[in-house]
């Protein structure tokens, strides 16, 4: 974890920015000594709201599976939903 005071963003925004897109790592800024923003790249910030996203639909299904209230779906509907999933995944990060 890097964290820097604010003046570096303004100071050395080139080399924060560089940082942030070769390594996929966050950067911390505080001002007068107190965390204040994160600054990451875009593709680490697509990725960490694809992996929450994932996540939360696992809670879901764990929720609904706990309340009894789950829904089995038949197999080519399920791979027809991740050949979506991956689709967009593509399309997203460009492959």
């Amino acid at each position: 974890m890097i964290i820097k005071p604010s003046a570096a963003i303004r100071n050395n925004y080139r080399k924060v920015a560089d940082y942030c897109i070769e390594t996929g790592q966050p950067v911390f800024l505080t001002n007068n000594g107190e965390g204040e923003l994160v600054v990451m790249s875009i593709q680490a910030w697509q990725e960490e709201r694809q992996r929450i996203r994932a996540e939360e639909a696992l809670l879901n299904i764990e929720t609904r599976k706990a309340a009894g209230t789950m829904r089995y779906f038949p197999l080519d509907e399920v791979f027809a939903g991740l050949g979506h999933i991956i689709d967009e995944a593509e399309t997203t990060h460009g492959q």
